[in-house]
């Protein structure tokens, strides 16, 4: 029989009712012949009461200590789903991590999955049974310590169970039906689309958009794991496909921008009349890299006698003062004159693998921001994809301006271009 992963997060879960719909869900796919694992996330909000908890009881906690208390929240939403499986005549049964067993590396709070042996739910797949498992978490191989993988980990634990199962595919339902050209909330005329290649929504997550989580995509991308984003408030009888995230030749035809994220994560630190000499960007990034601080985009001027530079780099908000600190302290080993930052900036990004086989695509872009009065702060590009840092009040005019200028505005924009001999926008 074929097999297929479905999971289900916080808010889907929210209480008891979400969780018997969510159940409906389940055995529409079990009637449909599938063997079904379904992985779940704790109740919306009960994580972050459970990190409270930890935090009151002691600022200075044990992280092995925390990471059993906040995996608790999965394993009373698994337990409840079985139990509502049960009562609709669905054979089914809960899993913690460590039953499976999924194991992991021993860093709590943001473990990684090491391996999954898959032959414990493959013995209750071969007795019909629906296997429910809490998301999230797993074991550390050698402490036998539960271990948990850091927020939005159950997208992780489900692409990660579909790959060790063989799964045809695995379903992520959350509160929206699929994933957008942008933020709707933004861009009123932003669409849903049908299909997304993993590399277009690995860099949309990592960029921005909060539909799935990074890991996961990466996991999908790397063990070829079609996944599909679908939402869990669809009557289960007439639930919509929303958007599968598959391989580049899955895909027909392809539109040269497939979506506009944004980040308001960031923070820009400009360091003044630096010593233009070997070793001195090692100097400024080395310290930052060993607190664990991820620099993203970077530009450098050089002065006209070429003596000094100016470096600017951005950091995530969330570090900003830290990196300034950093920095600070090792002022005198990278020389720098002064030291300038900002945190009201935003990086606004386009992404499409149509980018790798057309010329100009950015340079629209630039051209359109200075029209509206867009100042670019800095700008980092890669092969289907280019940011550009501006000031966070000119945020939604920069999404509406880039989603317009690409045709996303239109459903299937370059369904026209086709029939003129074009594969899109130049």
């Amino acid at each position: 029989m074929p097999r297929l992963v479905m999971k289900f997060g916080g808010t889907s879960v929210a209480n008891v009712d979400r969780i018997r719909n969510v159940a409906r869900h389940v055995a529409r796919e079990v009637a449909a012949g599938y063997e079904v694992a379904v992985i779940v996330s704790a109740m919306s909000g009960k994580t972050n009461e459970l990190v409270d908890w930890v935090k009151d009881a002691n600022a200075l906690y044990d992280p092995r200590e925390y990471d059993a208390v906040v995996a608790s929240g999965e394993l009373v939403t698994a337990g409840l789903l079985a139990i509502a499986l049960q009562k609709d005549g669905v054979k089914a049964r809960s899993w913690q991590g460590w039953q499976i067993p999924v194991v992991t590396s021993d860093a709590h709070g943001s473990a990684r999955i090491a391996e999954i042996d898959p032959k414990n739910l493959e013995a209750g797949f071969a007795q019909g049974e629906v296997a429910v498992i809490a998301g999230f978490q797993g074991v550390h191989k050698e402490t036998g310590r539960v271990t948990t993988l850091g927020r939005g980990g159950s997208d992780t634990s489900a692409v990660a169970i579909a790959a060790a199962i063989g799964a045809e595919r695995c379903d992520i339902y959350t509160d929206v039906d699929g994933v957008y050209t942008t933020d709707p909330r933004i861009v009123p005329k932003a669409r849903r689309m049908e299909r997304v290649t993993f590399e277009e929504m690995l860099e949309m997550a990592s960029l921005g958009a909060k539909v799935l989580q990074v890991r996961s995509v990466e996991l999908a991308m790397v063990h070829r794991v079609p996944t599909t984003v679908r939402s869990s408030f669809d009557p289960p009888d007439a639930a919509r496909p929303g958007t599968l995230i598959c391989d580049e030749d899955d895909i027909v035809e392809q539109q040269i921008i497939t979506g506009i994220a944004f980040s308001r994560d960031e923070a820009q630190i400009t360091l003044r009349k630096v010593k233009d000499s070997p070793g001195v960007a090692a100097a400024i990034f080395g310290p930052l890299a060993d607190a664990n601080i991820n620099v993203d985009m970077i530009i450098q001027t050089v002065s006209g006698d070429q003596s000094t530079t100016d470096m600017t780099f951005t950091v995530p908000a969330s570090d900003y003062q830290r990196s300034r600190a950093i920095l600070d302290e090792a002022r005198a080993q990278i020389g720098y004159a002064q030291i300038e930052g900002a945190t009201d900036v935003v990086k606004v990004s386009a992404i499409g693998v149509g980018m790798r086989s057309h010329a100009g695509v950015a340079a629209k872009a630039f051209r359109a921001l200075a029209e509206k009065g867009i100042n670019i702060r800095a700008i980092t590009t890669s092969e289907i994809k280019f940011s550009v840092l501006i000031d966070a009040a000119y945020t939604e005019l920069a999404v509406r301006t880039l989603h317009s200028l690409y045709g996303l505005d239109q459903a299937r924009a370059w369904d026209d271009a086709v029939s003129s001999g074009s594969r899109g926008l130049n």
